[in-house]
């Protein structure tokens, strides 16, 4: 077991082939809102004006989705993860009852960095206990967010999750170990999301990824 499963308490994740997935294990080929892998995506073209200096949450112009995740948090509740051509951008779909049942939220999702761990000690430093990530409250830019996860007064642990994921060349496992903070924007129903997640990959690769977001209807985005 290497540093990274010994420091976050978690097993190796199991590389798979696309001929290795079983039927139970789910990778729908067309999700929630008829998202799927080669779809395109568009945005309310309102968006950019309604969201102006109230987020710097970038909207995109029309994208087209390269890989599909999905996450299966128990009890009939998903989240479907769809990763654009450009990397820089990406969506998740909150979903109960079924991985294309109700849908509970939808969130657009900005990258603002990605950075490779190559040790203990630089986890410990950028995503554990000397970090600020899983304190009640965190402060980037300047904003204040609130953390949704955990009710400790203090620092708490970040939050394991298993995505499976597939694009057109080969299907493959994440582990992730995350912690999410939001904050009220002022518009009804927009929230705004910093999400921190150390993931480590088959291969063994760890890194930590930063990503910004913004609640969306379902009417604010087409699918192509």
């Amino acid at each position: 077991m290497g540093w990274f499963k010994q420091l976050m308490g978690l097993e190796a994740p199991k590389a798979k082939t696309e001929a290795q997935w079983t039927a139970n294990e789910t990778l729908p080929v067309s999700g929630p809102l008829g998202l799927a892998m080669g779809k395109g995506v568009m945005f309310d073209s309102t968006l950019r004006l309604l969201l102006d200096e109230k987020t710097t949450v970038v909207i995109p112009d029309a994208q087209q989705i390269w890989s599909t995740g999905t996450i299966d948090l128990g009890q009939s509740t998903w989240l479907s993860r769809y990763y654009m051509n450009d990397e820089d951008y990406w969506l998740q779909v909150h979903t109960t009852g079924d991985i294309v049942g109700q849908v509970e939220s939808v969130i657009l999702f900005n990258y603002l960095s990605y950075v490779t761990l190559g040790s203990e000690a630089e986890l410990r430093r950028l995503a554990g206990p000397q970090s600020l990530i899983g304190l009640p409250t965190y402060t980037h830019n300047g904003v204040e967010y609130t953390r949704e996860w955990g009710t400790e007064n203090g620092q708490t642990e970040l939050v394991a999750l298993s995505e499976q994921l597939r694009n057109p060349d080969e299907s493959y496992s994440i582990e992730h170990r995350s912690m999410l903070y939001a904050r009220e924007t002022g518009l009804t129903e927009r929230r705004e999301f910093l999400l921190f997640s150390v993931e480590e990959d088959a291969e063994g690769t760890v890194s930590l990824s930063t990503s910004l977001g913004m609640s969306l209807y379902t009417t604010d985005l087409s699918i192509i």
